[in-house]
């Protein structure tokens, strides 16, 4: 892979150097205002961010009573699952090159009106088959909020702001998670599966209208894109052909996968292993939930602008490797038997050092493409999605017996994500040049 992008429609630059801690980029009109409007600004990307995982996480309660009332096969209902994240990876593609044309407010709010009527349907589907249809479409456009939401922190902020806005965005985000099972549930006491649809549609209508009358553009004309797809797919190979960009989009997609493995099988490892009850797993996945956002507060607030951005995610890429060393170690059962004490404490150190190496990743990234960021949210998004959802059933390859699978999936990310860091991000050579 080249070092970097030739000369393309992204016009990445050849010989940048490591980004350092900056002052943010001076802005005039309707990006000054959106910027200071602050906390209302964090609040509205905040919420976007979240509705994906809401949309993904409040339906999980609910999924055998779905397959009861549809009379479908739970393979086929676990369908449903598959089609959202899919196109919630797909539609950032999709979204991304659209919001560097035509600026962020029009795409986001005709993806948020698509999400808001696709979700009515899904509360109205009377089959399978249809069901996993619209939440493929849900997914599709729930990816506007994603993607556009990392757009508009880079037409906002640059360096070390940039990275604190991530970092602040974390613990938002990173909250909805946790709630989401929990609200899936208190639906379910008062009415059916279809009635977690008819919130999430009430979600989305509120969102739509906050968007509407709060968010204004960020993209001002000047710096958007004229050309179709045919640049757009230039600027996504210019951005491809960037060999830190690509670094560091890999680094955060392999840690992501990390995530995703414990996502996957912590509930099985936890209870059907370690014989935790659902309460106590319950427990245990909100306080690594809020492990990973206490990391990311504290890198927000105390590392960026102490620490370069390069050292805080090498330093939490070394944490997740050692963490998964350590609980492979223990699954294999080189140190014995092990009980759940240990391995949880290595889930919440290695779920913790997410608050290290996911917001940087980001930063580090979209510091390197203000002329294209729409695109390389997309690009950063889609290649988390699609490697975590490669690395999610490999967790339970082995059966039902072992931890071991998840162990050795976080372990391979882990040491994926550090790999890549080294050989393509270099930041150290990157450093020198600077000199």
């Amino acid at each position: 892979m080249a070092e970097s992008g030739q000369s393309t429609q992204g016009h990445i630059p050849s010989a940048d150097p490591a980004p350092t801690p900056t002052a943010p980029v001076p802005a005039a009109g309707p990006v000054a205002a959106a910027r200071r409007a602050g906390l209302l600004v964090t609040l509205v990307l905040g919420g976007l961010t979240a509705l994906p995982p809401l949309s993904m996480d409040m339906y999980l309660p609910a999924l055998p009573a779905v397959t009861d009332s549809l009379r479908a096969p739970a393979a086929t209902i676990q369908l449903t699952l598959t089609a959202c994240l899919a196109g919630m990876a797909f539609g950032q593609l999709v979204v991304g090159p659209m919001s560097d044309r035509w600026g962020r407010r029009r795409p986001l709010l005709i993806g948020m009106v698509v999400y808001v009527v696709a979700t009515a349907i899904c509360a109205l589907a009377p089959t399978a088959e249809l069901l996993t249809g619209f939440r493929l479409l849900q997914g599709l456009a729930g990816a506007a909020g994603i993607v556009i939401a990392r757009a508009v922190v880079r037409d906002l902020y640059d360096g070390v702001e940039m990275a604190r806005f991530f970092s602040t965005l974390m613990l938002i985000s990173g909250v909805a998670p946790i709630i989401a099972p929990l609200i899936g549930g208190q639906v379910l006491r008062i009415t059916d599966w279809r009635g977690i649809f008819v919130v999430l549609t009430a979600i989305g209508i509120l969102l739509t209208l906050v968007v509407l009358k709060w968010l204004h553009e960020t993209l001002p004309r000047e710096k958007r894109h004229s050309g179709g797809v045919g640049q757009a797919l230039r600027t996504m190979r210019g951005l491809l052909a960037d060999r830190v960009f690509t670094g560091y989009m890999l680094t955060g997609g392999l840690a992501f996968a990390a995530l995703f493995a414990y996502i996957s099988a912590s509930p099985f490892v936890v209870q059907e292993i370690y014989g935790a009850s659902p309460q106590t797993f319950s427990l245990l996945f909100g306080v690594n939930s809020v492990g990973l956002i206490a990391v990311g507060q504290i890198n927000g607030k105390v590392l960026v602008g102490r620490v370069s951005l390069d050292k805080a995610l090498g330093f939490g890429l070394a944490v997740i490797t050692l963490a998964a060393t350590a609980l492979l170690l223990m699954t294999s059962g080189v140190f014995g038997k092990v009980g759940l004490l240990p391995v949880a404490a290595g889930l919440f150190v290695l779920m913790s050092a997410m608050g290290l190496a996911m917001p940087n990743t980001n930063a580090l990234a979209l510091m390197r493409t203000p002329h294209a960021a729409g695109s390389a949210s997309a690009l950063i998004g889609t290649a988390s999605f699609l490697i975590g959802a490669v690395a999610s059933p490999l967790v339970g390859i082995a059966g039902e017996a072992t931890a071991v699978p998840m162990a050795v999936v976080q372990l391979a990310s882990a040491l994926g994500a550090l790999g890549c860091f080294l050989a393509l991000c270099r930041p150290w050579q990157r450093r020198a040049e600077a000199v």
